[in-house]
């Protein structure tokens, strides 16, 4: 992989940037955020750091619990800032954990989706998140069958990698800007997937069971991660449905949208789909207090929580 380190690092400067033209300016110097605490959880994978915020006022009651997974470049911190999720966390009443990802992981902080030792139950990246995940809400007196994943850009990659391989720990995921499972095997198929959008099935196959729950939120004008790797993640989670999808259309704070929702056999939506017009490589509705937010188009954070509080862990077969 070395011969594409200088590459990479181009690719991610030119994609930090783009961002921050279409986004008007550099965000300000942020403030600490309140009441965000630290933690590190170690299993026989390896360790990540973490945030995390437990909201006031809810003592006694078992919560659910929300993992954020950052993209390049972020932290927890950042993170939080762009999404609002802790503001959501302390109106409706769930926990919110952050992992964090160090750069002796990878340089830029990314979440490894596109390699094979990341990318399956039981190994490497999954392995400590899905633990974390466990221990978290097991300390915390959270609900086990209320705990979901979340993430954008490369951390929407892992979130669907975690929501294929660890249904019995999450509920649902929720996939920001991201890709399906087994898209690249290293970082030239990684490329090349997010480029073109052009999937080819490269990836370890999975050993995890059916998909679970997945909303999905992807911008049309997304020039980091090209907007059919949404479609891809639907495809992926759909695959043998027979049921026939509901397509609405909306226009949210100057962003048109596609609504596409896949019913469950129990009634409650299965899948959903976001496509966005006009946006890029940014949380839709997000803060731009954070990087990779975008004030403009539906609030995925709200939508994402709405979604996740329809949802309950299935009994596996």
């Amino acid at each position: 992989m070395k011969p594409f380190a200088p590459m990479l690092s181009r690719w991610l400067r030119r994609a930090t940037n783009t961002v921050r033209r279409a986004l008007r300016g550099t965000p300000p110097p942020a403030a600490p955020l309140p009441h965000f605490e630290s933690g590190t959880f170690t299993g026989p994978a390896g360790t990540r750091a973490y945030k995390l915020f437990v909201p006031e006022g809810f003592a006694g009651k078992p919560l659910p619990l929300v993992m954020m997974l950052h993209g390049c470049t972020q932290d927890p911190d950042d993170f939080a800032r762009g999404t609002r999720m802790n503001d959501l966390a302390r109106q409706h009443g769930f926990i919110a954990l952050y992992p964090a990802q160090p750069p002796r992981s990878n340089a830029h902080k990314c979440w490894n989706w596109f390699s094979p030792g990341d990318q399956r139950r039981g190994d490497g990246e999954p392995a400590v998140l899905a633990g974390m995940a466990r221990e978290v809400a097991a300390a915390r007196g959270a609900d086990p069958d209320r705990v979901f994943v979340a993430g954008l850009s490369a951390g929407g990659a892992m979130a669907a990698i975690l929501g294929r391989e660890y249904p019995d720990v999450f509920a649902a995921s929720a996939v920001h800007s991201g890709l399906p499972q087994g898209a690249a095997r290293d970082v030239a198929s990684a490329f090349a997937v997010m480029h073109t959008g052009r999937l080819r099935p490269t990836g370890p196959t999975r050993s995890g069971g059916p998909g679970i729950p997945t909303i999905v939120f992807h911008g049309d004008a997304d020039k980091t991660v090209h907007p059919a790797n949404g479609q891809h993640v639907v495809d992926d989670v759909v695959a043998g449905s027979p049921i026939d999808p509901v397509i609405s259309r909306g226009e949210n704070q100057g962003r048109p949208f596609v609504h596409t929702v896949f019913p469950g056999r129990d009634g409650r939506p299965f899948v959903e789909h976001w496509e966005v017009h006009g946006a890029g490589h940014a949380w839709s509705g997000g803060d731009p207090a954070g990087s990779y937010a975008d004030p403009k188009g539906p609030d995925a954070s709200r939508e994402i929580v709405r979604f996740f509080a329809l949802q309950r862990r299935r009994a596996l077969a």
